[in-house]
């Protein structure tokens, strides 16, 4: 990768990431005119090279070193330096590379991560170590829940957010019974329960489901035969990946989506339905706290992010989240100071949570006690290929959740670090 003409290595071995605390770092910010003083050092632990490479990877580094570039523009004072690190989507790698990060690297924060039992692992090691943890593309609530820390925040989405605008906004579009096709691990059934209580709670009701093996499944006519016998209104993919693709492909070939059948995928975001096409994913309905063409702000971001994306990808959610969060993380270092900031990881997510926050992502916006970034829902219908004017073109807006409303209410938190 190419920033500022600095090149990048980012190796993803095992060995390489745990050797030497900086291995592959990439200098941001420095100006000409910049004094020597400690910098403020961000580490990216992310996807490079599985699953969720697409969706977090190199996007979510290229949204932190964005949100680096500007800042240290106008804070030319102010060094910042962002390394990057492959968890390999493994709970133990990922927390071995924070605790190396934090003991040796320098590292004052860590961001994006994406898969929920090492975003889980790190929150022990950033609360031990007093670091800071931007979880921008996890979806476990434990993060705002058991598991809170007055060291990290939840940016972005999480299962609630999904399950709450989902299950409460297509059963108010006529969509009442549903059937559900799910990967029998907990983030999936979970996915569904929560899901469950919204689709109940406004007036829907389930009419069955059914459990598949994951990972390895790729052939789902048996399960796709179960929800068309149950005559549900809306059948619901708690998947995501290349399971969720699969299912709908599948589900459209055996003419599930006709007689007014609506398929809702629980695990999605506008870049992997591109990447699927159109075709197949036509009126696929889906819910993004971001879309790149939603207002003339995120069409700004959009513009400045994609010269340092991939040909052909746009930004999604994830990507956003981290520009946001390393955004706010930098304003919130600015006020109390370089040297408290690297001193104490609590006392910049204290000042996070005092400060409003507003970028070109999700507008204005709040920081909550228990660490939720609070921020409009959208429920998105996916376009047809004579809709879109584009690669890019793939979503049409039909209704929203408000910031105040697309997240679990404070009172219901079981984090422990709140008053009640």
């Amino acid at each position: 990768m190419i920033c500022r003409g600095i090149d990048v290595d980012i190796s993803i071995k095992r060995r390489a990431l745990l050797q030497g605390s900086v291995a592959g770092g990439l200098l941001a910010g420095r100006s000409a005119r910049a004094q020597p003083g400690p910098a403020i050092r961000i580490g990216v632990l992310t996807d490079m090279s599985g699953s969720l490479r697409d969706t977090t990877g190199p996007g979510s580094v290229a949204a932190a070193r964005l949100a680096v570039s500007e800042f240290t523009a106008a804070n030319p004072d102010i060094v910042v330096e962002v390394v990057v690190a492959d968890h390999l989507n493994k709970a133990d790698i990922g927390t071995g590379i924070a605790r190396e990060w934090y003991d040796r690297g320098g590292v004052d924060a860590i961001t994006d991560i994406g898969n929920s039992a090492v975003a889980l692992g790190c929150a022990t090691v950033s609360r031990q170590k007093d670091k800071v943890q931007l979880n921008t593309s996890p979806g476990t609530t434990e993060l705002t829940g058991r598991m809170c820390s007055p060291n990290g925040i939840h940016w972005t989405f999480d299962s609630y957010s999904i399950a709450h605008t989902m299950g409460t906004l297509v059963p108010a579009m006529g969509g009442k019974t549903w059937f559900y096709v799910t990967p029998d691990y907990a983030g999936g059934k979970g996915v569904q329960e929560e899901t469950t209580r919204f689709v109940e709670a406004s007036g829907g009701k389930v009419l069955g489901g059914v459990l598949y093996p994951f990972p390895g499944t790729t052939e789902f006519s048996s399960f796709l035969l179960q929800a068309q016998a149950s005559g549900a209104g809306v059948i619901a993919f708690a998947n995501g990946g290349d399971d969720m693709v699969n299912s709908v492909k599948q589900a459209r070939e055996f003419g599930l989506m006709r007689d007014g059948v609506r398929i809702v995928v629980l695990a999605a975001n506008a870049l992997s339905i591109a990447r699927a096409g159109l075709a197949e994913m036509q009126h696929v309905l889906m819910v993004e706290c971001f879309y790149w063409d939603l207002n003339d702000r995120t069409r700004a971001f959009a513009a400045r992010i994609k010269p340092s994306l991939q040909a052909g990808y746009f930004p999604n959610s994830l990507h956003a989240g981290n520009y946001s969060a390393v955004t706010h993380y930098l304003k919130a270092v600015k006020a109390i100071g370089v040297a408290r900031a690297k001193a104490s990881g609590r006392d910049v997510v204290a000042m996070m949570k005092t400060l409003p926050t507003d970028d070109d992502c999700f507008g204005a916006g709040l920081v909550r006690e228990d660490g939720r970034k609070i921020h409009p829902n959208y429920l998105f219908e996916v376009k047809t290929p004579a809709e879109s004017h584009g690669p890019d073109d793939v979503l049409r807006l039909l209704a929203t959740t408000p910031a105040e409303q697309a997240f679990r209410p404070l009172a219901q938190s079981a984090c422990p670090d709140i008053r009640k």
